[in-house]
């Protein structure tokens, strides 16, 4: 059982206890070991966090060494956001590529194999999966990730895939409430803002989210965006209105509320995050997401001396803090009831695979995530078609990655088709000569062009238009949200950048 550090008074370990912080390394520091046996409830794992899956369940055992019912949450959405596979691509398909094949089934499959992985480690909280509807074709932070633009489809996909998360014993944080779909900015950088009427809203954005609930779903994640149909002053996750009168009281919903990454810029350079965090536990968040960006124990005594001083003002009610933190330790304890015995450290290999997934092993034809990634795909032949034979030459048109999906992930067709085709050159491009350098490096052979969201780059548009002029006989992958006609000898939209999306792609074109 948990034994709580002596000394630890009863609203130092409540503020402790609504915290989500990180940490850096892939064993725990001592800090942490000691704040989770002074009321810390929740730790996050990132991509710096993970080595192996071995490693993965040593470090999660040794957390509930300290703490037997700890929160370990992870942001694992497959597709383009994976911390579990963070250096090789995920196993499975992300959102839209299961929007696309549109398979309920499907998407639970995909949902509880992902959750039986993260189990097998230890991970218990999942903030996944986004219920956002992508109805902004120029969204520079939700695309792929969501299952699409079309509102039932999103709906009746987020409520399979809590449906599968949690038959694994993971708990599902839909996110990212009110709905995240409908904005130009990136919340990491600045403050989004969403200016549909209230009649849309009820119709589109929230219509996933009432699903989710249905479901079942343990956590819900706020937003950092601006909503001025809701609430004209405040961003949802420091928004009583939205937190409160919407989630909670209109939509009926009694699970944990988690905001979304205090250090990101659409909080943090407007409010501060002390200040935002106080601000967000009072609006009705339970849970404070912090250490995607900062993983040090500074900012968790900072936070948790800002909540106690905001008590001890008046600032802040007791009672509501208390209340949160009863919600964290209550998932906690739904979360030890359902899943009470984590893999050990050996047996997680074989139960959560090696790092690359084994995709590319014996077992890749059965496996559901490259099941799903080959259903997904949309295969166009236009006028030039002719089967690739040879060893081509992959020229990857690279956008810059957003926070959240990260540039430590690789992605795309060449190491795939390299396997297929020996010889397989590849080069990586960007800028307005990106078409021409990609020329003169593929030379005499074959190109695979390979773009992500081209609609949203002119750059890497105008790349296809300079190789598609000179090289009709091109190959075009498209491995983010296909909004253009497809173009090439051969185009196939993966609809997702995930590793067996690549590996799907790659056997489309050597024909296998």
């Amino acid at each position: 059982m948990t034994t709580i550090a002596s000394g630890t008074d009863t609203l130092t370990r409540d503020a402790l206890a609504v915290l989500q912080p990180g940490f850096t390394g892939t064993s725990a520091p001592s800090w942490l070991l000691r704040r989770l046996g002074e009321g810390l409830a929740s730790v996050g794992l990132f991509g710096r966090n993970i080595a192996t899956p071995a490693q993965v369940a040593a470090l999660t055992a040794q957390l509930r060494a300290e703490r037997d019912d700890v929160l370990v949450a992870i942001d694992e959405e497959g597709g383009d956001v994976t911390r579990l596979e963070v250096r090789t691509g995920s196993s499975f398909p992300g959102n839209h590529a299961l929007g696309a094949v549109d398979d309920t089934g499907l998407t639970e499959a995909v949902a509880h194999e992902l959750g039986r992985r993260l189990a097998a480690c230890g991970v218990n909280l999942n903030w996944a999966p986004s219920a956002d509807i992508n109805s902004n074709s120029d969204n520079p932070v939700i695309g792929v990730r969501s299952f699409g633009a079309d509102t039932s489809l999103v709906a009746r996909h987020t409520a399979a895939y809590v449906s599968g998360l949690q038959s694994a014993g993971v708990a599902a944080c839909t996110k990212h409430f009110p709905g995240h779909g409908d904005t130009a900015v990136d919340s990491h950088h600045a403050m989004p803002r969403i200016d549909a009427d209230l009649a849309v809203l009820e119709s589109r954005e929230l219509v996933p989210f009432r699903a989710a609930i249905e479901a079942g779903t343990r956590a819900v994640m706020s937003a950092h965006i601006l909503v001025p149909a809701l609430d004209p002053v405040h961003p949802a996750t420091l928004s009583r209105r939205i937190l409160t009168g919407l989630l909670r009281e209109e939509l009926g919903y009694d699970g944990l509320i988690v905001t979304d990454g205090m250090e990101m810029q659409a909080i943090s350079a407007t409010y501060g995050i002390e200040r935002g965090s106080v601000l967000a536990i009072a609006a009705g968040a339970d849970a404070i997401c912090v250490g995607g960006g900062l993983s040090d124990e500074p900012t968790v005594l900072r936070l948790r001396d800002a909540l106690v001083a905001a008590v001890r003002s008046g600032e802040l009610p007791e009672e509501r803090l208390a209340d949160a933190a009863a919600r964290v330790r209550a998932l906690a304890s739904w979360t030890a009831s359902t899943h009470p015995t984590p893999s050990t450290p050996a047996s997680a290999v074989s139960a959560a695979g090696t790092e690359a997934g084994s995709a590319a092993g014996s077992d890749a034809r059965t496996d559901v995530g490259l099941v799903a990634a080959r259903r997904a795909l949309t295969v166009t032949r236009g006028a030039h078609f002719a089967p690739v034979t040879e060893a081509p030459y992959v020229a990857a048109f690279t956008p810059v990655a957003n926070i959240a999906v990260g540039d430590e992930t690789p992605w795309g067709v060449a190491a795939e088709l390299r396997r297929m085709l020996p010889g397989t050159e590849t080069g990586s491009f960007t800028g307005e000569r990106a078409g021409a350098e990609a020329l003169a490096a593929a030379g005499s052979r074959r190109v695979v062009a390979v773009v992500r969201d081209a609609h949203r780059h002119t750059w890497m548009a105008e790349a296809l238009d300079t190789l598609l002029a000179a090289r009709p006989d091109t190959v075009v992958v498209e491995m983010g949200v296909p909004q253009s006609p497809p173009r090439g000898a051969l185009h196939i939209a993966t609809h997702g950048a995930a590793r067996v999306c690549g590996l799907a792609a790659a056997e489309a074109i050597a024909g296998a």
